[in-house]
């Protein structure tokens, strides 16, 4: 796939692909099939929202946690599904009674996984972020396309309603000329990672089959399951797990693509002597041509800006207007427009967000989904891009034609490096 071309392709001003499905799939009793791969955590929440569709069925689970795919096989038979269990997500794939799987393994598993599906037919919903580089994002886009397969992302925001309410009156252009969009996630639960000694994997834990592609190293409780996302090599910290929620919608609001640059700074600074790598506080600053995107995070404490733990700031000369998962609303600056006074969240996104992917499925067309594969992609990538500035420490200039920084330090991040036998794919 030509990099230009995926420049285009993945616009986040985007709402759709430009493809439908052209390959057979009929549904079995009209009903979809679905399996999960990864059945801990967003993935059990992920297939529960999707089974309140009477359209939907599972027939299959994946976990390399025996203890854990035993737990959720029992919970699905108590409730009358039977399903058949695999430890071997490419094994699940070859099953003709699946028709669409639900990834929720870590990151770094999400590109190999998301490539194997769609090229084994499948429909694809995978967790966010797509990818944990900006070359598997990049792949896994050009995999969806050449397969002409439906792939939702699971940036379940962009199915609310009260978002879309916002960002229309962000592009009314009421709140005047916006200078300045905040996007943040503080979160007060997290505390620290205390180091543990490495060991063996707890009975049942098919370590190798969880490690994949990352680097070989013991086992270790603290980048085990949820903590996983606090280690480069499995996933990106804060700035990729909720960066991609946030900074979606300050890009959507801005209509805008490619920043111009991007400098970070931060570190571990909440526990300098924790077991966790990626920082704990950061601030990262995307320059656009009249405007800038500054993106802050930090784990332990909840008094985010205007006192919400997460949320997307437009701020502008007539007003600002703060938009998070609970609602928005408006602050005038002076006189200039009436306020807004919060308008809360009424309906569930992530249920709606399974609605509309299981309408795309049905109906055979991608350009349904409300979150498709190219805007899952250009998020991961512009929040990878804040990770990579604090990395090098250094301000970056992004080449939008090359799809590169103009720094050789900073291009040796676009991708991820694979071990044991494993390798990015070719698509």
């Amino acid at each position: 796939m030509n990099r230009k071309d995926f420049l285009t392709a993945s616009a986040i001003i985007a709402a759709s692909t430009m493809y439908s499905p052209s390959h057979a799939f009929a549904l079995v009793d009209e009903k979809i099939r679905v399996g999960l791969i990864g059945a801990n955590g967003m993935g059990w929440a992920n297939l529960n929202a999707l089974l309140k569709d009477n359209r939907v069925v599972c027939t299959a689970l994946c976990d390399v946690d025996e203890n854990v795919l035993q737990k959720r096989s029992d919970e699905l038979a108590q409730r009358g599904i039977t399903v058949k269990r695999y430890i071997d997500y490419k094994e699940l794939l070859q099953d003709n009674v699946v028709d669409a799987v639900i990834i929720a393994t870590p990151d770094h598993w999400h590109t190999l996984q998301m490539v194997d599906a769609v090229n084994a037919g499948k429909h694809v919903y995978v967790e966010k972020p797509i990818g944990n580089s900006i070359r598997e994002c990049e792949v896994m886009v050009a995999a969806a396309q050449r397969n002409k397969s439906i792939v939702q992302v699971g940036q379940w925001q962009r199915s609310q309603q009260h978002f879309r309410d916002a960002i229309d009156f962000v592009h009314s252009g009421k709140l005047g000329k916006i200078r300045l969009v905040k996007a943040w996630s503080y979160v007060g639960w997290k505390k620290s990672i205390l180091p543990k000694p490495d060991g063996l994997a707890p009975d049942g834990v098919h370590y190798d089959k969880w490690l994949g592609p990352a680097r070989t190293r013991p086992f270790n409780p603290n980048r085990f399951h949820f903590e996983f996302r606090w280690f480069w090599d499995y996933a990106g910290g804060l700035m990729t797990d909720w960066g991609v929620h946030m900074l979606d919608y300050a890009l959507l609001g801005m209509k805008v693509s490619d920043p111009i640059s991007v400098m970070a700074t931060g570190g571990k600074f909440a526990d300098p002597n924790g077991a966790a790598e990626t920082p704990d506080t950061l601030t990262a600053v995307y320059q656009f041509d009249d405007f800038n995107i500054q993106w802050e995070h930090a784990l332990g404490i909840d008094l985010g800006p205007y006192n919400r733990t997460h949320g997307v700031a437009f701020i502008g000369n007539n007003g600002t207007l703060i938009l998070n998962r609970e609602g928005w609303e408006v602050i005038p600056e002076k006189e200039h427009i009436q306020a807004v006074p919060l308008q809360k969240s009424s309906d569930n996104g992530l249920e709606k967000h399974m609605v509309n992917f299981a309408d795309a499925i049905t109906k055979k067309d991608a350009t349904k989904l409300n979150a498709p594969i190219e805007v899952g992609a250009h998020i991961a990538i512009f929040s990878q891009m804040g990770n990579i500035a604090y990395r090098t420490d250094k301000k970056l200039f992004w080449d939008k034609n090359q799809r590169k920084f103009t720094d050789k330090e900073a291009n040796k991040y676009l991708v991820s490096q694979y071990h044991n036998g494993y390798k990015l794919p070719k698509v």
